[in-house]
């Protein structure tokens, strides 16, 4: 081990001897190792956003959305034989397509039906526009939400229609920053209700919360959903003033919204489903395709016909997007193992050019006692010294591009230890590598010819 030790003292001499060359030597590891934590940042902290939107939308869960177009006329002309056609009527979502799709279909593990109305939050002369969500107690298992103080309401609250709700941390902030909400009460429109919970505070990212279902809860009031339609607004019932009579009434017939102009026409102006969206919780991942099926197929029949109902998969598309960040981490990450390899080829023709200025003082250390173990040591010992400290540098330089990409971009990005370990590991690795050939053929020098060579 002595031996071992003075051999790598001279090595290390040899290293700062060469100062410039050793760090030109290493710049290709440095960059190198760099790269691919930042890209392994990049992919786990798309990952994790990955992760959290999962959440955000719940798990196994198919969510039906309402659809209508507004049309002139409920009338239209058909095309060959000139006569008029009405238009199928279609009842729209509706709290019966929730418990029909409960009640029949096997695979459904929770239903969440849910309505949304646009209003106005009134406490103590303080007004904010804000949403008034109807919804049953499964919706916060849907989504996995948690009340940060006070508590869910209850299935018995649901039935009775009563006036609770439960805020999220914006209208807490806003209404109740300097005192407790819980049993306080807050006008929604032209309804009091009582706040018995306040939810968790979870960030929610800018982006796809449409697309993907994703609500954001901060500024929402939740109720019972029997709350919302008997006490707020239902539109499946017909409205009381549009029965008096008059010109300009509407009335919600069925389901169905029709405005009654002076000349007696009709138009069809507004939402007539009952219910804005169903959220379904399938038991198992597997069972999500053939549930769409059957859910798709159920809601036809329901509806007469009428596709006015959107169909999404949140997971499945979160799934997809996954598998896209994936590749596109495949391929950064081969473009940074490239960057490596080139890194490593350096060492080596610096280190083969090395050994060529070097012959004499190989020779030398021939003559005095030196093996050729001795010397595949040594040089063996510059280059894993040089790759060694090339990662070490670039661990560094790969962290602070990683943070400087989070505060430039706003891109998550998240330096693991298994990145640390395995871009150390390869840099380690390339140093013995493409540092083997050089000392061996400085090993393989003849003595004698070595002490002759200028």
């Amino acid at each position: 081990m002595e031996r071992y030790w003075e051999i790598l003292q001279v090595a290390l001499e040899a290293v700062f001897a060469n100062r410039a060359r050793s760090i030109l030597t290493a710049l290709g590891i440095i960059f190198g190792v760099a790269a691919v934590i930042a890209m392994m940042a990049i992919g786990n902290g798309a990952r994790q956003e990955i992760l959290e939107q999962i959440k955000m939308v719940g798990v196994n869960n198919i969510i039906v959305s309402s659809r209508f177009e507004k049309s002139k006329s409920s009338e239209e002309d058909s095309e060959g034989d000139g006569k008029s056609e009405r238009k199928q009527f279609s009842p729209g979502l509706t709290l019966l397509d929730a418990e029909s799709i409960k009640s029949i279909i096997p695979t459904v593990k929770r239903i969440s039906p849910e309505v949304t109305y646009e209003t106005t939050i009134i406490k103590d002369g303080i007004r904010q526009q804000a949403k008034l969500n109807g919804v049953t107690p499964d919706f916060f298992q849907v989504f996995s939400m948690q009340v940060e103080n006070g508590s869910m309401f209850n299935y018995e609250q649901l039935e009775n229609g009563s006036p609770v709700c439960i805020i999220g941390p914006g209208i807490k902030t806003r209404f109740f920053a300097l005192e407790d909400p819980i049993g306080k009460q807050i006008k929604c429109g032209n309804i009091w209700l009582r706040v018995i919970g306040v939810l968790e505070n979870r960030a929610t990212g800018n982006q796809q919360t449409e697309n993907l279902g994703i609500t954001d809860y901060s500024n929402d009031i939740y109720a019972p959903i029997n709350t919302v339609l008997l006490r707020f607004k239902d539109r499946a019932l017909v409205n009381s003033g549009a029965l008096a009579g008059g010109s300009g009434t509407t009335i919600f017939s069925g389901n169905s919204v029709i405005s009654f102009g002076t000349d007696g026409g009709t138009e069809e102006v507004s939402n007539y489903h009952q219910l804005d969206r169903i959220v379904v919780q399938v038991d198992e991942s597997e069972n999500l395709g053939a549930t769409t099926k059957v859910l798709n197929q159920m809601l036809k029949r329901r509806h007469l016909g009428v596709e006015d109902f959107e169909i999404t998969v949140p997971e499945l598309l979160l799934k997809q997007e996954q598998r896209t960040k994936d590749i596109f981490n495949i391929v950064l990450g081969a473009i940074a193992g490239i960057s490596l390899l080139v890194g490593g080829i350096g060492i080596m023709n610096i280190m083969l050019a090395s050994v060529m200025e070097r012959i004499r003082e190989i020779g030398v250390r021939r003559s005095i006692g030196a093996t050729r173990r001795d010397i595949i040591f040594q040089f063996l010992a510059e280059a894993t010294l040089i790759s060694i400290s090339g990662g070490l540098f670039g661990i560094l330089l790969g962290v602070i591009m990683a943070k400087i990409i989070t505060e430039s971009t706003e891109i998550l990005t998240i330096v693991s230890g298994s990145s640390i370990l395995i871009s150390f590991g390869v840099a380690a690795t390339v140093g013995i590598v493409f540092g083997y050939l050089p000392a061996r053929k400085a090993a393989e020098q003849d003595p004698v010819e070595s002490l002759r060579h200028d």
